[in-house]
């Protein structure tokens, strides 16, 4: 296993942790839980592998995580590092922080938190919660107690909203934030947040799993090879020097052992690969039959069509050749009642006027239907 600085906290952490959100999980009675016969033993077996950072968080799981967690470390707490997350939502008082710091610390069945994120902010969860309740102090109070070790952040937001959170609460010693082959616009945000002394962790390397497939579609579109999609990805985020570790929300002992193996063999992209892959990234968006940028000018539609959603899976199935992902996320789409279908859109014109690429949405997003559901 290779190991890497958290930032400047005096720890090394694994290139590799395991994230708690994908437990095997089977329900009974109408209640959820999670199958510890297969959890505890696959948790400990990525201990044996080297995997010394666990991630996991107050609802995860059916709030179950947490204690399977605890239950599998405990012979060996002393030796891994603990990241769990507070579920801001809940916070109404600084009582609250302390009632479910105590929760956490309790299914975990640990002393001490690790790493203690401030989960899912955006800049307005962090002014009307952290900021408005006094948490950041509460934190440090905790810390004092030795209750937490580090305090981090998971990150839901634009990009610089990251440079307004570390600059104002100067205390951060590292962030979660979503990066992958498909995903890079919190990359500068990420050079400054280990420019500032912060560990920074990596949530959805694999693009909640468009990028998990064995196939090789990808890494020959680009350039790069027989290489398997998955393990691309994780060489592109691992490559990255601003990187400290890659999660991966791993379900089954298969699972784990082929990201081990991709870490235990990994080498980063040379400079000649960094350029040609992101040279090869660019062509591939700009000669897509639909260049839709993700902008969503386009949000407004008054039939409720999440055109900007349906075009980037287009995207996937076009550009990337992700094709069963793109159909099978377009089929969860088709069955949201919530969202828009294509066959209401009134052809008003709404979208079109709103598109700086100067897109023939009505007429394309038809025929992304048509595509995507064959």
């Amino acid at each position: 296993m290779k190991y890497r600085k958290m930032g400047k906290t005096g720890i090394e952490i694994s290139a590799l942790g395991f994230g708690c959100m994908r437990l095997p999980e089977y329900e009974k009675e109408g209640k959820w839980f999670i199958d510890n016969d297969l959890a505890v033993p696959m948790l400990r077996k990525a201990y044996e592998y080297g995997v010394n950072y666990f991630d996991t968080a107050f609802y995860y799981c059916h709030s179950n995580s947490e204690s399977t967690l605890g239950q599998a470390v405990k012979p060996f707490r002393d030796k891994v590092y603990l990241s769990t997350k507070i579920p801001l939502e809940e916070v109404q008082s600084k009582e609250d922080f302390w009632r479910l710091l105590k929760v956490s610390l309790t299914r975990l069945d640990t002393d001490y938190i690790d790493f203690y994120h401030f989960w899912a902010l955006n800049k307005k969860r962090f002014d009307e919660v952290v900021l408005k309740h006094g948490l950041i102090e509460e934190a440090m109070e905790a810390k004092r107690q030795g209750l937490i070790r580090h305090l981090s952040f998971s990150f839901h937001d634009n990009p610089e909203v990251i440079k307004y959170i570390i600059d104002t609460g100067k205390v951060f010693s590292s962030m979660l934030v979503q990066y992958n082959l498909l995903d890079r616009k919190n990359e500068a945000m990420i050079k400054y947040a280990h420019d500032q002394g912060l560990g920074v962790v990596i949530m959805g390397p694999v693009g909640g799993g468009r990028l998990a497939s064995p196939e090789n579609v990808l890494g020959e579109k680009l350039n790069l090879g027989s290489i398997a999609t998955y393990e691309l990805a994780f060489k592109f985020v691992l490559s990255n020097p601003y990187v400290t570790c890659a999660l991966s929300g791993m379900e089954n002992m298969d699972v784990l052992e082929k990201n081990v193996n991709v870490i235990n063999y990994f080498s980063s992209l040379t400079d000649i690969e960094q350029t040609n892959l992101q040279q090869a990234l660019t062509e591939l968006q700009k000669f897509s039959e639909l260049y839709c940028t993700g902008c969503k000018y386009c949000n407004e539609c008054p039939q409720n069509i999440k055109i900007d959603q349906v075009f980037g899976w287009y995207t996937y199935y076009n550009v990337y050749g992700l094709q069963e992902f793109a159909k099978k996320a377009y089929g969860r789409y088709l069955q949201n009642q919530n969202a828009g279908q294509i066959d209401t859109c009134l052809e008003c014109g709404l979208c079109e006027s709103k598109c700086p690429q100067k897109l023939p949405i009505i007429e394309d997003i038809k025929k992304v239907d048509r595509i995507l559901r064959t």
